[in-house]
């Protein structure tokens, strides 16, 4: 698929440009609040939520209504869409809300487009960093404009590796369990704090692989196709392609990832 063969918007947009244009807004948005965010809500232990991500939301939900009325939405706050059947828009306004809520400039933009479950578009920014990365099924993966590629890294020794946790307690103790046994293994052990830039970071080069116990779509949509474009692989815990709907992954370059699943057995159970 090329950028071409992305469908037009109702007034004959470029899926893409507009993709990019929600990117703007958000980060407008994000950072005008990012010295002062409010949180407003909590969902769960440690899982926040503030007045950015519902104002990112609301601002991006409604420039994709606008532009593709016949597209469904699913977002992290509001879940309109029910499944993933068509095209649907996947949203994260701001994926690492934690570390916005402290301070802690680590935090991202995220969407994709998907047909049927299969995502053909993502893009995940980086509000502050100006960072920008984003693949296109078929089409490969750019960072700020540049093509980009997976860092060659052979085994888990070359690697610095990176992970996120969740919210779910046992998945965690098991990643902490496959992070313990890795760590004499592996160059330096990286914690982002947002799924969107575990994987935007492997493209971009900041490590070479990531690991996640428990990814929910908005969190996955995007980073599975920015890390295949980019030449990677997303594989779950028996070292198959991970889905959408997949809550454990490892992601990075294959024979890294693979040579990570050889050593230190399953991830968590899925």
């Amino acid at each position: 698929m090329s950028e071409a063969d992305l469908p037009r918007s109702a007034a004959g947009g470029d899926a893409l440009e507009i993709a990019r244009h929600c990117a703007r807004v958000a980060r407008d948005i994000i950072r005008a609040a990012a010295s002062h965010a409010e949180v407003t809500g909590v969902k769960g232990r440690g899982n926040v939520v503030t007045a950015t991500d519902l104002a990112v939301e609301r601002a991006v939900m409604a420039i994709l209504s606008e532009h593709f009325p016949g597209h469904a939405i699913l977002s992290e706050e509001t879940a309109s869409a029910t499944t993933l059947d068509g095209w649907t828009w996947v949203i994260d306004p701001l994926d690492g809300t934690k570390n916005f809520s402290r301070g802690i400039a680590h935090f991202a933009f995220t969407l994709a487009l998907c047909l049927d479950g299969e995502p053909v578009l993502g893009l995940t920014t980086h509000p502050l960093l100006g960072l920008e990365v984003v693949a296109i099924a078929g089409g490969g993966c750019t960072v700020d404009g540049r093509r980009a590629a997976l860092r060659p890294c052979p085994t888990v020794a070359d690697a610095v590796v990176a992970m996120d946790l969740g919210y779910d307690a046992e998945r965690a103790r098991r990643q902490l369990e496959l992070a313990a046994y890795l760590w004499p293994r592996m160059q330096s052990l990286r914690i982002p704090g947002s799924a969107a830039l575990g994987f935007a970071g492997l493209a971009a080069g900041w490590w070479d692989v990531y690991l996640h116990s428990d990814l929910q779509p908005w969190d996955l949509a995007a980073g599975l196709l920015i890390v295949r474009e980019a030449g990677g692989v997303v594989l779950t815990r028996d070292g198959t392609p991970a889905a959408l709907t997949s809550r454990a992954v490892i992601a990075g370059t294959g024979t890294a990832v693979r040579d990570a699943l050889s050593r230190a057995g399953e991830l968590p159970v899925t």
